[in-house]
């Protein structure tokens, strides 16, 4: 996100695209390849418009090596203890281009949080791993198209599974939240079993990591999809909805400000509904927010 709060942009890079009805088909058939199913989804959020590209494609496209990742044009690098993202993508439902760079330093070398790499699972038979590689980081945003440059903070993970989504989880929400000595994480799942798991760790900007006091849910309000928008947040606290950057029948991205441990932070949130995700009326809109390469 932008210093000014203006501009922001969220890179994911998909090998084996969790919410592709493409990939779904093909694991109702029996054993999938998740390697034919990958994408770099970029979302941009800037001050006059906002712009979405994911585009599907197969293992030819694909190149994978133990520090860069390539998927169809665009690019993620390791080098010199910067990640380097170069894209080149076609926006959708209506086509139009969206390439540039964004590098990404994060403020300690190594992962801050305990067990970063290896991943914490999120399930009780470790089917699905979150590893929070970089959880402070600066980036330098530079879009050539549309024309865009802008800086602030940043941050990097990784997910991991064994299992469709939807098969260990009835939904969860993520936040990131940046305040003035640090920021804090949080990951409510609630899982298919019926049981719950509140991580919410806490980071400062030389690697430092420690819990916050304890959180409670806090309605953020729902969105125009019904999709239930909760942060966890000090108990009692009444968080702020700042603006919604996605707001999908399964999926919200927004942006809020709520309080931690007492602080006030500006905060990334998302939400998601499996249940809605595998919801064969969801299936069927899918393809409409992304293209398919062959």
């Amino acid at each position: 996100m932008s210093d000014d709060g203006r501009s922001a942009i969220t890179i994911i890079a998909m090998l084996g695209s969790v919410f592709s009805p493409y990939y779904a088909r093909a694991r109702a058939r029996g054993a999938a390849d998740p390697l034919m199913h990958c994408a770099m989804n970029v979302a941009l959020y800037g001050p006059r418009a906002d712009r979405w590209a994911l585009t599907e494609r197969p293992r030819g496209a694909v190149f994978r090596a133990p520090r860069s990742l390539a998927i169809g044009p665009s690019v993620m690098e390791w080098s010199g203890g910067e990640l380097r993202v170069a894209f080149d993508e076609v926006t959708a439902p209506v086509p139009s281009r969206l390439a540039g760079t964004v590098r990404l330093r994060p403020s300690v070398p190594e992962p801050a949080a305990p067990g970063a790499r290896a991943g914490v699972a999120l399930d009780r038979w470790g089917r699905h791993r979150w590893s929070p590689l970089a959880p402070i980081a600066r980036a330098e945003v530079e879009l050539a198209h549309p024309s865009l440059r802008f800086s602030g903070s940043a941050y990097l993970d990784t997910n991991a599974g064994d299992e469709p989504l939807e098969r260990g989880f009835e939904r969860w929400t993520w936040s990131r939240a940046v305040g003035s000595d640090g920021i804090a994480l949080t990951y409510d799942v609630r899982r298919r079993d019926g049981t719950r798991m509140l991580l919410s760790p806490a980071f400062d900007a030389r690697g430092g990591a420690r819990e916050l006091p304890p959180l409670a849910p806090r309605p953020l309000g729902d969105t125009r999809w019904g999709i239930a928008r909760e942060i966890a947040a000090d108990p009692g606290s009444a968080p702020r909805l700042l603006r919604t950057y996605e707001d999908t029948p399964f999926y919200a991205r927004s942006l809020a400000a709520a309080t931690f441990g007492g602080k006030p932070a500006t905060v990334v949130h998302e939400a998601l509904s499996l249940d809605r995700f595998a919801s064969p009326w969801v299936q069927l809109l899918l393809p409409f927010r992304m293209r398919r390469a062959r």
